[in-house]
């Protein structure tokens, strides 16, 4: 049973590891390309390749993304998010943005090969205030996606426990700008707020 599809002005869509995340931002990106002709779709990835498995990984999705939905144009981006959001706005583009938690990762945890590409004169937390401005600023629709991580166990260790602190914060702060959020189990998408 497929049930109408509405693209919000802005949606967070939230969940586990294999949770139909990506694929419901997909969705969300075939069906607004498919409403007009006038209609454009970008995503922003946000991983960075730091060993072989990710690269094989990230061409793997950029080659299912290019089967699944052939207009979805990709663009790379793990640091200034903000800016890149900025840059690809415009009333009749759909940015989808995949995913806020490697973007943390990238500003909090930079891996040593990609410490040099960050952004200098920014911290973590200006660039995470640009991004909120960012998404209420935006032209056309944006679908974020993230990483619910905070439903397990208390990880061991300082560092994994603020990351945990962090990306709630950063799940909380960006849900707030949203006029919509899914949480997504099973592949099935959860209403948290807004349109259905």
């Amino acid at each position: 049973m497929a049930e109408p599809l509405k693209v919000a002005r802005s949606e967070l869509i939230l969940g586990g590891q294999r949770s139909g995340k990506s694929r419901r931002a997909e969705l969300l990106a075939r069906h607004w390309l498919a409403q007009s002709p006038v209609h454009g779709a970008v995503l922003i990835a946000t991983a960075q390749p730091g060993d072989d498995e990710m690269r094989k990984r990230i061409a793997r999705h950029q080659q299912d993304r290019a089967q699944r939905v052939p207009g979805l144009r990709t663009v790379e981006e793990p640091h200034a998010l903000a800016q890149a959001l900025t840059r690809h706005s415009q009333p009749q583009t759909l940015v989808v943005v995949d995913c806020l938690t490697l973007w943390l990762t990238n500003l909090l945890m930079p891996a040593p090969d990609f410490e040099a590409n960050r952004p200098l004169a920014q911290d973590s937390q200006a660039q995470i205030a640009m991004f909120l401005i960012a998404i209420e600023k935006n032209a056309g629709p944006v679908v974020l996606v993230g990483n619910e991580i905070g439903l397990g166990v208390i990880p061991l260790g300082r560092e994994t426990r603020d990351f945990v602190d962090a990306l709630g914060r950063l799940n909380q702060a960006v849900a707030q700008a949203c006029e919509r959020v899914t949480f997504m189990a099973a592949g099935l998408p959860l209403s948290l707020k807004g349109l259905s």
